[in-house]
Order: C-alpha cells, then sequence, then structure tokens
C-alpha cells in the first residue's frame, strides 16, 4: 500500500497546497483570507512546504507595497497528485466478501 505523504497529511497543508494548485498563485494576505487562519499558523505551515520544495516564493515589488506571492512548485504539484491518487487507493480498495452485517443488510433488501 502507498504512504500517504506525513507532510500534506496535516489538513491546513493539504489546503494550502490544493488552494495553490487551483489559484497559480496567492498572496500572503489572500492565502490567509481564504483558508480563514492566523498569520503565525498560516506561516507556520508555508514555512515547512517551503523548505520541502513544495512552494516557491515570489517577491512583488510592482505595487506601492511590496508583496511576498506563493505558488506550488512543480514538486509540491507532483507531491500534491501522488497523495491524491494515495487517497483514491484507500477509498476504493476492493473487498472482495462483503463484511457479515453488509450482508444480512443485503440479504434483507432483496427480501423486501
Amino acid at each position: 500500500m502507498e504512504m500517504l505523504d506525513p507532510l500534506l497529511h496535516q489538513p491546513l497543508r493539504t489546503q494550502l497546497a490544493a488552494f495553490l494548485a487551483g489559484a497559480g498563485e496567492a498572496t500572503f494576505s489572500e492565502l490567509k483570507r481564504q483558508l480563514d487562519v492566523s498569520d503565525g499558523n498560516l506561516d507556520s505551515h508555508l514555512k515547512k512546504l517551503i523548505a520541502a520544495d513544495y512552494v516557491n516564493v515570489r517577491k512583488d515589488d510592482s505595487a506601492a507595497r511590496t508583496q511576498t506571492c506563493y505558488a506550488l512548485s512543480p514538486t509540491g504539484r507532483a507531491a500534491l497528485q501522488n497523495y491524491i491518487l494515495a487517497l483514491q487507493k484507500l477509498l476504493t480498495m476492493d473487498n472482495p466478501e462483503p463484511s457479515a452485517p453488509a450482508k444480512r443488510r443485503e440479504t434483507k433488501m432483496k427480501a423486501a
């Protein structure tokens, strides 16, 4: 069985990676607003994703105030895809024999 990525298995980091996968890029403020988290919590999780090379950081100084922009790296995108595949495998594991309670329910439904 494929292992779930422990870095992405934390719910907020999964949400961060999924949001960035869809958005392409987001500022710290956008991430904070979309995910409804505190500055410290978001910063802590972003640092872990950046250290693992799952997220790239870019400084945008085109506006009056410099903004930090975050994007999922190719490594992060691959890790998220693998994580999703591993979850799907867990959800669709073939169970050749239904459990005894499931068999009883099937029998009762057929008889009705």
